[in-house]
């Protein structure tokens, strides 16, 4: 078994999918109109489905906006550095809610963007190889 995707509902689908693309680096992978049930699939991601879990962007054409609700933590992604990361996010337009620095209570540096909808996106910094 793998993980396949993770399913994300977004107000407003163009603005996910730029801030994804354009903000994160991902690829649009595939997408899909469904006219009979008013929706629309966008699949993100780094690589191929069949080899790397994706997002999957779910936008109901007769909604604007969905509450988060409580018990949504956050889609991780792994970075090379994530102080440089954030830098990029911010150049993009997008918004750092907890900038680069090592976790409480640990040494792990971690980071945190926020995407249009409100979903968390964290950064974790790949851990480098000690001799």
């Amino acid at each position: 078994m793998r993980i396949l995707h993770t399913m994300l509902r977004v107000g407003d689908l163009d603005r996910s999918i730029e801030f994804y693309t354009k903000v994160l680096g991902m690829k649009v992978l595939r997408r899909n109109d469904y006219p009979e049930g008013k929706f629309t699939l966008a699949f993100v991601g780094y690589g191929d489905e069949s080899q790397e879990a994706v997002l999957e962007l779910t936008h109901n054409w007769d909604t604007k906006s969905y509450e988060l609700g409580n018990a949504y933590g956050h889609v991780a992604l792994e970075v090379d550095d994530a102080y440089k990361t954030c830098d990029e996010v911010k150049k993009r337009g997008g918004k750092v809610t907890r900038e680069a620095g090592p976790m409480k209570h640990g040494t792990t540096v971690i980071a945190f963007v926020e995407d249009p909808d409100g979903y968390k996106i964290e950064f974790i910094q790949k851990k480098t190889a000690t001799a």
